[in-house]
């Protein structure tokens, strides 16, 4: 997801998001880890999913 696209999402749904994307990294961490799923680059694309949500809070937290 890019960052442009994030900016434009309220608030609500950004955090709406993260707890998503949290839940399915963690998800996939397992999957991973048992040998369930071979895609690696999912996971890691998915970390700086939630890297990138969490980057806009932190701005807006500076900003505000």
């Amino acid at each position: 997801m890019k960052m442009k696209e994030l900016r434009e999402k309220s608030r609500g749904e950004r955090e709406k998001l993260l707890l998503d994307l949290r839940t399915k990294v963690r998800e996939l961490r397992f999957s991973v880890a048992g040998r369930e799923t071979k895609n690696h680059r999912e996971y890691r694309a998915l970390k700086k999913d939630v890297a990138r949500v969490m980057t806009l809070g932190h701005e807006e937290e500076l900003n505000a």
